[in-house]
């Protein structure tokens, strides 16, 4: 039989003692996140309905979103025993630059919408981290705005070109004096998707009470007096302000060609990216019109609901123009396994947006923190655990997509 005793004090106490309480509502919601899923159901919680919506949502059936999450569920990284993973080194080059992770916060529309800090939360926290950010056309902040938060981070700026060339320039213009590193021409925008979702909680821009509204707002009311006490939210570069994605999309031009990819490398001095890529023959056209790379993407399935999955055409853009450009991914993309997976099968880097989205809403600038922080915890672990000790190692041998159904 076991021998029993009386437990002494000094074994109890540490058992008896209660953990302090966390006071402030932000950390103590941000603590209870473990995973970039976690932020999204706090962002689900704490953002009106129809802003949730616009974040989560995607076109039509949704059924282009789910194939991208899907295709990385398919994802089998084959490990190495027996290597030195002591020291794991996750960081790269993008263009030449330093990056601490190949990984970037990707350029979203109408960011301020999610938290009142907007994009300058975002590239508040690039700068930190020391990874590239983005600004949109249609952004809550002008680029000079964004430029005087992050002054040193790389930055990207994505493009919707206007039929009115000069307007064009002259935003271009902008933002290289700013300081602006990339230039994303985005081509999968000749017209708006049909995102539901939008459709039916009746989102308009700015937002504005309604008799359907005021429910959500008694629900909300910190995201409703962040909204009304802060500067008012617009589109920043936009002139003549849209009310509804449709109406944002109107005024972008649906007659691109590569020679507009081939005048805008007159204008940029620096890296020109063509965004929205999901063929090696669309690949070479961009690349062959003078673009230095491109973003294997699907608009997160938020325009064409039933397009190629970006990861499972990725290798193919790889072999069509890796050894010419830098090839990035983005859609799907929610866990550091996924962003290992991408650079392995031949992508520069990841852009992420959803996620440091759901981190926006779940806790402003310390949210998206967070997510970073999740993100790059997840890639180094993962590294590790394929005995891959720099992101350089990362090869094709390391990952397969087993078939759908497997």
């Amino acid at each position: 039989m076991t021998d029993r005793r009386l437990p002494r004090w000094s074994e109890l106490r540490p058992l008896l003692a209660p953990r302090p309480p966390e006071l402030d509502p932000t950390a103590r919601r941000l603590a209870r996140a473990a995973s970039i899923s976690d932020l999204r159901a706090i962002a689900r919680r704490r953002a009106p309905r129809a802003v949730f919506d616009y974040a989560d949502g995607a076109a039509d059936t949704e059924t282009g979103l789910r194939r991208s999450r899907e295709a990385f569920t398919r994802v089998e990284l084959v490990p190495r025993a027996l290597r030195d993973v002591s020291a794991v080194d996750p960081s790269t080059t993008i263009f030449g630059r330093p990056a601490s992770l190949p990984l970037a916060f990707a350029p979203t529309g109408f960011t301020r919408l999610f938290h009142h800090e907007g994009e300058r939360a975002v590239a508040r926290v690039a700068e930190r981290v020391g990874i590239p950010t983005g600004l949109s056309t249609v952004g809550t902040v002008t680029p000079e705005g964004l430029a005087a938060v992050a002054p040193t981070t790389p930055k990207w700026f994505q493009l919707y070109m206007w039929p009115d060339r000069g307007a064009s320039a002259e935003l271009i213009g902008r933002a290289q004096a700013a300081g602006f590193h990339v230039l994303a021409l985005t081509v999968d925008v000749p017209v708006a998707g049909s995102r539901l979702r939008d459709v039916h909680n009746g989102l308009v821009f700015p937002p504005r009470p309604t008799l359907r509204t005021l429910g959500d707002m008694a629900l909300h009311p910190a995201w409703w007096m962040n909204m009304l006490t802060t500067e008012p939210l617009r589109f920043a570069s936009l002139k003549t302000p849209p009310t509804t994605v449709a109406r944002v999309a109107s005024l972008f031009d649906a007659n691109l060609s590569p020679d507009d990819v081939a005048w805008l490398r007159g204008l940029w001095d620096g890296p020109l990216v063509v965004k929205g890529i999901l063929t090696a023959d669309d690949a070479r056209l961009a690349i062959d019109a003078g673009a230095d790379g491109v973003v294997v993407s699907s608009h997160g399935s938020r325009q064409l609901d039933l397009s190629p999955t970006p990861l499972e055409v990725l290798p193919e853009i790889v072999d069509a123009i890796g050894d010419r450009a830098e090839v990035f991914l983005d859609s799907g993309i929610l866990t550091g396994a996924d962003v290992v997976a991408a650079v392995a099968l031949g992508a520069r880097a990841c852009l992420v947006a959803r996620a440091y989205c759901y981190g926006l809403m779940a806790g402003g600038e310390r949210g998206v923190q967070h997510a970073h922080d999740l993100l790059r915890a997840e890639i180094v672990r993962t590294m590790a655990l394929l005995g891959v000790s720099s992101v350089d190692d990362l090869a094709p041998d390391r990952v397969r997509l087993r078939p759908p159904g497997a």
